[in-house]
């Protein structure tokens, strides 16, 4: 449920984290949420939903070129 902290959710920051469905937004949709999947060291998994946070078009652009420094770089080597 959302609201839900780190704590509720038993993660304690060693897990690997898998998300599924921002692929989205290279169909130019912004999902509202993903499905994050946590993997403990032990391989014990937790499941949770969380929102996404991506609220401008060009914050997408940012997110689709690997960040704000790869996307100015890849204007300025177009220009």
């Amino acid at each position: 449920p959302e609201g839900e902290s780190a704590a509720s959710l038993k993660l304690d920051g060693t897990e690997t984290f898998d998300i599924t469905g921002i692929e989205a937004l290279n169909d130019g949709k912004t999902p509202k949420t993903v499905k994050v999947t946590a993997t403990k060291e032990d391989g014990g998994k937790v499941e949770f939903d969380a929102v996404v946070r991506i609220d401008t078009p060009g914050e997408a652009d940012y997110y689709r070129n690997g960040g704000i420094l790869q996307y100015v770089l890849r204007n300025m080597l177009r220009s």
